[in-house]
């Protein structure tokens, strides 16, 4: 007589606590009305960018770039509301209790929740992907491109899942909670593009332009030699955005443009709003010279290094950007799961035991 192993006890409870997170949503008419909804918006964005994609020739890079960044977008915005009152929305129902009083462990129901509320979030991309496959289909888009995006997109609603459920056990009210979870993606995303433009603003430092130009030549003899003045020099202030480009590492649009291989033209150009976005971040990281030249009397080209040279001179930073993502979400976590352990010493004045 042969026996089948049965799954390991965490697995069948983190299971357990998903199916009925997903019951729940499933019965829910709004979740209907949000999927349908998002499904238009994302069918109107695809019918404005793809006829302007093509007639600048630019195939479905530009589109397939900006629907992405257009699903993390909603992706941020949604999945706070979905993940926020996960754990105190069940204590103020009285259902929290319930279902620590049964043999669920602490860690299973964070995690259950956790990965119900990521698994809710990651409908928006399915429905994206038919939208996403038009702008594959309309060409000049890399394979690694593709499938890197959609990686990091999942990665980072999973990441803001995971602080919604967190604070939803660490703060009592389901609004606060969700509040905080949107101030802290508001952060992230908002917070790191103030941070980088003030500080460079406030870090300023002193550039010496060394330049000289054409005097005038007017003459009746058409052939005679232009003039040219003598170099003077001035001085101007400039902002240090070297000293604060770490703080775009941790924007989660530019740790997405970041980590998708870049592509670009004949000409250093980006393909794709992923290149655009990167080779900006990655130019912040480049000091200021302290001393410039302009000479109007010279044909030597004065054109700056292109984004496919500005990327192959700096470094990358999504990786720091995406840790430091994953760090954030585990520290709260592991303070959500302190705060769940049973018995609960103290309870917070107003808590529903049952």
């Amino acid at each position: 007589m042969t026996t089948t192993a049965s799954p390991p006890r965490a697995f069948t409870d983190i299971g357990t606590v998903v199916s009925l997170e997903l019951a729940q949503r499933v019965r829910s008419t709004a979740w209907y009305v949000l999927l349908g909804v998002f499904a238009v918006l994302m069918l109107g964005i695809t019918a404005l960018l793809l006829p302007i994609s093509s007639l600048r020739n630019q195939g479905g890079g530009y589109a397939f770039s900006t629907i992405v960044f257009f699903v993390l977008l909603l992706g941020t915005l949604i999945t706070p509301a979905l993940s926020g009152g996960s754990v105190n929305g069940d204590r103020e129902a009285g259902t929290l209790a319930t279902t620590q009083v049964t043999l669920v462990r602490t860690g299973a129901l964070l995690l259950g929740k956790v990965l119900a509320a990521w698994v809710s979030s990651l409908a928006l991309v399915v429905i994206a992907l038919p939208f996403l496959a038009v702008a594959v289909i309309a060409g000049g888009l890399r394979i690694d491109t593709v499938l890197v995006s959609v990686l990091i997109v999942a990665i980072e609603l999973g990441i803001v899942a995971g602080i919604g459920v967190g604070l939803s056990a660490l703060i009592t009210r389901t609004v606060f909670s969700v509040v905080v979870t949107y101030l802290i993606v508001a952060a992230l995303s908002l917070g790191t593009l103030l941070v980088f433009a003030l500080g460079g603003l406030a870090l300023q430092t002193d550039q010496v332009v060394h330049s000289r130009s054409l005097q005038d030549t007017t003459s009746s003899d058409a052939s005679k030699t232009p003039v040219c003045g003598p170099f003077e020099d001035t001085h101007q202030a400039v902002p240090r955005f070297d000293l604060v480009w770490w703080s775009l590492s941790a924007n989660p649009y530019v740790v997405l443009a970041d980590a998708v291989p870049g592509s670009f033209d004949k000409n250093g150009e980006p393909k794709d709003l992923f290149g655009g976005i990167a080779s900006g971040a990655r130019f912040a990281q480049i000091a200021p010279k302290p001393v410039v030249t302009y000479d109007d009397c010279s044909t030597a080209s004065t054109n700056g290094p292109t984004p496919a040279q500005i990327m192959a001179r700096t470094i990358p930073s999504w990786f720091a950007g995406l840790g430091l993502h994953l760090l954030l979400t585990a520290a709260i976590l592991l303070g959500a799961w302190r705060a769940l352990l049973t018995p609960t010493r103290k309870l917070p004045r107003g808590s529903r035991v049952a």
